[in-house]
């Protein structure tokens, strides 16, 4: 009996402590004055490409993968086509339809988001927050999604995501992209996926 409470307790601990780092996470506004300044609507226009991995809970990586994009604005309103390539040979796909707002603001929706995804831009830094539909086996998940991504320079964006479920973060997605290469496909750049 004794040990069952201790085992309880710190199962309450550790999602207690989880939920508690989560919720202190930076501030978008921290990083006003800090350039280059992360242009969304320019930056995210045209072809590109990144590469990603997905590691778990324990950080071991779990999947890499290799992203087109293909991307484009009229006006506030912009579209993003994505064509994931994972080193298991599944191949994925996912339409952002994006919309400006004022001071840095954004809303999406994609085929696999639940509801709208928020979105603020400050200084160099953009932070993207969704409700992902994700399919294990026979099911399907919805994971909280916290995407940031850092403006490196001109061309170079980085992008780390925490995957959370009830609180705690069960995976992260780390992202790289860019625009300067001259050639944008997977294939041709990742033979190994």
């Amino acid at each position: 009996m004794k040990t069952a409470l201790n085992t309880l307790v710190m199962v309450c601990v550790s999602v207690f402590l989880s939920v508690t780092l989560i919720s202190c996470s930076t501030d978008i506004s921290h990083y006003k004055d800090q350039n280059p300044k992360f242009d969304i609507k320019q930056y995210f226009n045209g072809d590109m490409i990144a590469w990603g991995m997905i590691q778990d809970y324990s950080n071991e990586v779990t999947r890499r993968f290799c992203v087109e994009i293909d991307a484009s604005w009229q006006q506030e309103q912009g579209t993003l086509k994505e064509k994931f390539y994972f080193d298991d040979g599944e191949i994925t796909y996912r339409t952002w339809s994006l919309t400006q707002l004022e001071n840095g603001a954004y809303t999406g929706s994609a085929e696999d988001v639940i509801g709208i995804a928020n979105g603020q831009q400050s200084g160099f830094a953009f932070q993207w927050q969704y409700q992902l539909a994700v399919p294990i086996d026979d099911s399907t998940y919805h994971f909280t999604m916290d995407d940031w991504m850092y403006m490196l320079d001109e061309y170079r964006v980085f992008n780390k995501t925490a995957m959370s479920k009830f609180g705690v973060e069960v995976a992260e997605i780390t992202l790289f992209f860019d625009k300067q290469l001259s050639d944008k496909s997977c294939e041709a750049s990742s033979p190994q996926l």
